[in-house]
């Protein structure tokens, strides 16, 4: 039996991974998105990990009402867990999944019941004699360069199909570092795609309806994540001192700066990105 191909991913990638685990973990759900907070959370409210599976799953809803009538076979790039793909597949459309990681592959079979093909590969490698109506980019586009989601769209649609990309994007091209850094620029995503044949057909910025995600992340992490963290390194400094002075130092060389950042993280985002649903049409005749 041939062994299957070694995908290299980049550190970066491996980072966001990390937090997707740990997103997993924390809300149990066969989603991996922000989610879609409607009506918005009143100032003081609990957020709680129930009213975020509510939330997902108004956002796939959300997605839903963006596709236009017709659209029948959708590619959903960077799939995820198969969230998105089942919602689609149970509402009539012929689904396929496509995502380089094979944590997600095992639970996209899963959550689909086999009932949806996925390819383990990324975007950029992805080849078929097949086309489709749709391609859907649902937070993945981050993870690829703005003309070759552009390029790799158009060569995959009929003339005439439809991108639909909703992700963070900055607003601020200055915003070069951090935990945020990955997202395209939207300026340049919209260049990129014009420059392939794309025309902009609709778009909504949801930026306050993902917001509260973030906010509820943050406070998991600081309530039970750092106090956790805490707790072990307390018994370390009583236990093992020597191990808890290294464990000390690594942590101020490699992690705080992360930890800082993923605390400051709902300011992060409101400073210099927002977060868009858009619909693209490839233009007839490309």
């Amino acid at each position: 039996m041939q062994k299957p191909k070694l995908i290299n991913i980049p550190k970066a990638t491996r980072y966001q991974n990390a937090a997707i685990d740990y997103y997993m973990g924390l809300t149990g759900s066969s989603y991996l998105h922000y989610g879609y907070w409607e009506p918005l959370p009143k100032r003081g409210e609990e957020l709680t990990l129930t009213r975020l599976r509510v939330a997902q799953e108004a956002y796939t809803a959300k997605l839903l009402s963006f596709i236009p009538e017709g659209v029948k076979t959708v590619l959903d790039v960077g799939c995820g867990i198969g969230g998105n793909a089942a919602y689609l597949c149970d509402r009539g459309f012929i689904v396929e999944g496509l995502a380089p990681d094979t944590l997600q592959q095992e639970k996209f079979i899963k959550n689909t019941n086999s009932q949806v093909p996925f390819y383990l590969t990324r975007f950029e490698d992805f080849h078929t004699s097949n086309s489709y109506d749709l391609v859907l980019f649902s937070e993945s586009s981050q993870y690829i360069a703005a003309l070759d989601l552009a390029q790799g769209a158009a060569r995959l649609l009929d003339s005439g199909g439809y991108l639909l990309l909703a992700d963070m994007m900055r607003f601020d091209a200055e915003y070069r570092e951090g935990i945020f850094s990955n997202c395209h620029v939207a300026d340049e995503l919209q260049a990129a795609l014009e420059q392939s044949g794309f025309k902009l057909i609709k778009a909504e910025d949801i930026s306050t309806h993902i917001a509260p995600t973030i906010d509820l992340c943050v406070d998991n992490f600081r309530t039970f994540g750092l106090t956790t963290v805490k707790y072990i390194a307390d018994v370390v400094a009583i236990a093992v001192p020597l191990l808890y002075s290294f464990g000390r130092w690594a942590f101020k060389r490699w992690l705080e700066k992360l930890v800082v950042e993923g605390l400051a993280a709902r300011a992060i985002f409101e400073s210099y990105l927002c977060y868009e649903i858009q619909l693209w049409q490839l233009s007839k005749g490309v």
